[in-house]
């Protein structure tokens, strides 16, 4: 019994399967008749058939036609496009290609130099060498005569050469004192726009000054070798009105103190900028008599680190009434007028004397004339 009810439930399943099958085929069959009946409507399958066989069919004879083209015809046609290349590359680089043009040599012309022509009577250098002496070198306008001026006095007629230079060595030595001077053309009587300040030293051509004084500012032509460590000083003035004014260089924001004769005349801070003005009242000092000057570099605390110590025999005065003083960075006209005039609120005559519309405005390397109180 059980195998007759197995075989009974197998067959029976089987028969829903198939009748689900055909149910199924029936209603796809019956689909594919209701779409292509739609279609017919429409002539898509007649137009389809139609037209479809033959432009796959053109299609196909212009590809053999375009290969049988190209392998007949494959060399003619690469040929071509390398001749086309040629000639774009032509027009594109070649057009403007320069036209070398051949010249004949010819020699160029010989070009004698020609010295250069001064006008006013200039210097090149004043320095007092070892033995003393004075050397003065200029130029002035070629195969002229200029007359040399120390301290207002012609003392020698120089005769120039083809290039307008000079030179002027006496063989006797300069006398200890200050000496201004200036040069001539003496043919046209025509004075040389700068002048010159030396100072000759009792101990000799170390501690000797020479300044080129102009219009621009001052050059040193020769400094004096007053200097210990960080302390150095770069100038000594003293003035018909008895004033001393030492300025130099040193280590920023210390004090720089002055002496004469061991006695003490005040001291001076040293700038940001590491420079330094000095100026006090001395007196009248007389000529011929030996002094000391003692300029000395303090710390923080007081204690000397640097001292300058400078002996010299005052000379007589040349009576010049030109006193210049070349501005440095940190400087300021309260200050210059302090240390030359005695006293700051005397700044407005400096800048009288100097045209200087803004007091508060003055330059680096300005050449400052101090006018003098007598």
């Amino acid at each position: 019994m059980a195998n007759n009810n197995i075989g009974k439930t197998k067959r029976s399943t089987d028969d829903l399967i198939d009748g689900a099958i055909d149910r199924q085929q029936s209603w796809l069959d019956n689909r594919r008749r209701f779409t292509r009946n739609f279609l017919k409507r429409f002539n898509v399958f007649n137009k389809n058939d139609s037209e479809s066989k033959p432009v796959k069919a053109e299609k196909s004879e212009k590809r053999i036609r375009n290969k049988k083209v190209l392998k007949s015809y494959w060399f003619p046609i690469l040929c071509a496009l390398i001749v086309l290349l040629l000639a774009v590359f032509i027009m594109l680089f070649k057009i403007n290609a320069p036209v070398k043009v051949i010249t004949p040599a010819v020699p160029e012309p010989i070009v004698k130099p020609v010295a250069k022509q001064y006008n006013t009577p200039s210097f090149d250098l004043v320095r007092i060498e070892k033995t003393g002496n004075i050397m003065i070198a200029g130029r002035n306008v070629r195969e002229s005569n200029i007359s040399v001026v120390i301290n207002k006095k012609i003392v020698a007629t120089k005769h120039t050469n083809k290039s307008g230079e000079f030179v002027y060595a006496p063989t006797d030595a300069l006398k200890p004192g200050n000496y201004v001077i200036s040069l001539i053309d003496a043919d046209k009587n025509i004075k040389s726009e700068d002048s010159v300040f030396v100072y000759v030293s009792e101990h000799g051509y170390k501690n000797s000054v020479s300044l080129l004084m102009t219009k621009n500012g001052s050059k040193v032509m020769q400094a004096p070798e007053l200097m210990d460590g960080d302390l150095v000083v770069s100038k000594i003035d003293y003035l018909d009105t008895g004033r001393m004014i030492v300025t130099g260089r040193a280590l920023p924001r210390l004090r720089v103190s002055l002496s004469l004769n061991d006695k003490y005349l005040g001291f001076a801070r040293v700038s940001d900028y590491k420079n330094y003005g000095l100026g006090a009242d001395i007196g009248k000092l007389e000529s011929g008599k030996e002094y000391k000057l003692n300029i000395r570099l303090h710390d923080g605390e007081g204690t000397t680190i640097a001292n300058i110590e400078h002996k010299f025999v005052m000379p007589e005065m040349t009576g010049d009434d030109n006193t210049f003083y070349t501005v440095r960075r940190g400087d300021c006209l309260w200050i210059i007028a302090r240390n030359f005039l005695r006293r700051g609120i005397l700044f407005t005559m400096i800048a009288e004397r100097n045209n200087i519309n803004n007091p508060d405005l003055i330059f680096p390397e300005q050449l400052l004339q101090i006018p003098l109180e007598n």
